[in-house]
C-alpha cells in the first residue's frame, strides 16, 4: 500500500480534481489518499465558497481516505507558508508521495528549481534586485529563476509545487513529489465545456450560470444550498478598518506603508474589488491584497503569525474504514497529537480557527450561523462506511 499525499483547497470540488484523483488511482491502484485541506478561508484570501464540512462528505466521495484541516495561520498565506503548513502535516502522517498538478509537468525541473532557490546566492540577490525595481514580488521570483535556469516559471500549480519540494528538502522528510499534467488554466474566468477552473465555476455561480456540466453531482448538489462569496463580507471589512484606522499595520502583510493607502481609500469604496483595485500596486498584487484584508477582517496579526509557526495539532475533518485503520497504525508515530474534536486540544491555533468559523458565518441568519459555529466544537470527524 502507498501512502499519497495531496494539498487541496476544493473551492469548490470539480472535474478537474476528480480527474487528478482519477490519475493517482491509475497510478497506484492500492493506496491510501491523505488531503490537507482548507478550511472556510483559502490561500489568495477567498472563503471557501462550500463550508468545510461539506467540502469533507464532497471529498469523501471522490477517493479520498482521510482529510486533515490545514489551519487559517498556513492556510491563508503566501505560497511558502502555505507550503510549510502542508508538508509539515503530510510528513508528520509518514505520506510516501505527494501528487500536484503541474502546468509544465516536468518534475525533474521544478525540482531543479528548488535547489536553486534555496542554494543560489545569486538568486536571492536578484529577488531584492527586482523588487527595488518595482516589480511585484511573483514576476520578481519569475524573473530570478529565469536568470538561473532559462526557465520562466510563473503559472500558479508549478509555483506552488516548486514550493512543496522546496519545504520536502528543508524539513529533511523522504517524500517523493510527483506532478500530474494539468489541463485547464487555473485563473481562467471562462467556463470550459468539462473541466473548468474554480476561478471560472465560482463566477459563474456569482451570476447564476449553471455548472452542473463542470462539477461531479455531488458537489452540485452541495451549490444549490447557501453560498458563500468573499464580497459578501465587504461591509464586514469596512466596519473593521474604519472601526481600527489608526492601527491597520498590526495585521499580518500591512507592510510598507500600505496602511495609508486603505485609509485614503476605504470611505469612498464601495465594494471589495474596488477597494482592492483603488490599493493595488505593482509591488501589491490583487491577490495579495485581498489576503491581507482577509486577514484584517479575521483579526490576524503579525504577532499572531510570528506565534502560530508551527503546526501543532492533526486535525481529523474526515476518514473512511480504509482511513480509520491506517490512522489506527500511525497514531502512536506522530510527534503532535491527532485531534478529532476542538475540545480535545488546549491550543491557540486552534482556538483562532474557531474565531475565523464565527467570521465566515456573520453572512448567515441567526439559525444558520448558531448552526455552523456549533459545528466547529461539537462535531466529531465525519465518518464514510
Amino acid at each position: 500500500m502507498v501512502v499519497i499525499g495531496i494539498i487541496v483547497e476544493y473551492n469548490p470540488f470539480h472535474n478537474g480534481h476528480l480527474y487528478h484523483l482519477t490519475k493517482i488511482k491509475e497510478l497506484y491502484p492500492n493506496s491510501i489518499i491523505i488531503a490537507v485541506m482548507s478550511g472556510n478561508f483559502t490561500q489568495r484570501g477567498e472563503v471557501s465558497i462550500i463550508n468545510k464540512w461539506d467540502k469533507t462528505k464532497i471529498a469523501l466521495e471522490n477517493m479520498i481516505d482521510i482529510v486533515i484541516e490545514l489551519p487559517y495561520p498556513f492556510a491563508v498565506q503566501s505560497a511558502d507558508t502555505f507550503a510549510k503548513g502542508a508538508i509539515e502535516l503530510l510528513k508528520e502522517l509518514k505520506v510516501e508521495k505527494i501528487i500536484f498538478g503541474s502546468e509544465s509537468n516536468n518534475i525533474e525541473k521544478l525540482i531543479e528549481i528548488a535547489n536553486i532557490q534555496l542554494t543560489n546566492k545569486e538568486y536571492k540577490q536578484n529577488i531584492k534586485k527586482y523588487l527595488n525595481e518595482g516589480i511585484s514580488y511573483p514576476e520578481a521570483l519569475s524573473k530570478s529563476i529565469m536568470d538561473q535556469s532559462n526557465e520562466y516559471i510563473k503559472t500558479p500549480n508549478d509555483i506552488l509545487g516548486i514550493s512543496y519540494i522546496r519545504e520536502i528538502i528543508k524539513q529533511k522528510t523522504n517524500i517523493e513529489p510527483i506532478c500530474i499534467k494539468r489541463t485547464n488554466d487555473y485563473n481562467s474566468t471562462e467556463l470550459e465545456e468539462k473541466i473548468s477552473s474554480a476561478t471560472s465555476i465560482r463566477e459563474a455561480l456569482k451570476n447564476d450560470i449553471n455548472v452542473i456540466d463542470q462539477v461531479p453531482s455531488k458537489t452540485y448538489q452541495y451549490l444549490q444550498s447557501q453560498l458563500f462569496f468573499i464580497e459578501d463580507y465587504f461591509p464586514y471589512l469596512k466596519y473593521k478598518i474604519l472601526a481600527d484606522i489608526d492601527n491597520l499595520n498590526k495585521y499580518q502583510t500591512v507592510d510598507e506603508g500600505i496602511e495609508n493607502r486603505i485609509k485614503k481609500y476605504i470611505i469612498s469604496s464601495t465594494s471589495l474589488d474596488e477597494l482592492i483595485n483603488n490599493i493595488k500596486t505593482k509591488r501589491y498584487t490583487y491577490n495579495k491584497i485581498r489576503r491581507m484584508l482577509t486577514h484584517i477582517l479575521n483579526n490576524f496579526t503579525k504577532e499572531d503569525a510570528l506565534s502560530f509557526k508551527d503546526v501543532r495539532y492533526i486535525r481529523l475533518l474526515g476518514f473512511n474504514g480504509s482511513g480509520k485503520n491506517y490512522l489506527n497504525k500511525i497514531k502512536k508515530q506522530t510527534s503532535i497529537p491527532i485531534i478529532t474534536r476542538y475540545k480535545d486540544l488546549d491550543d491557540e491555533i486552534l482556538d483562532f480557527e474557531f474565531k475565523t468559523t464565527t467570521v465566515y458565518s456573520s453572512i448567515l441568519n441567526e439559525k444558520e450561523k448558531k448552526e455552523l459555529i456549533e459545528q466547529e466544537y461539537k462535531n466529531k470527524p465525519i465518518i464514510k462506511e
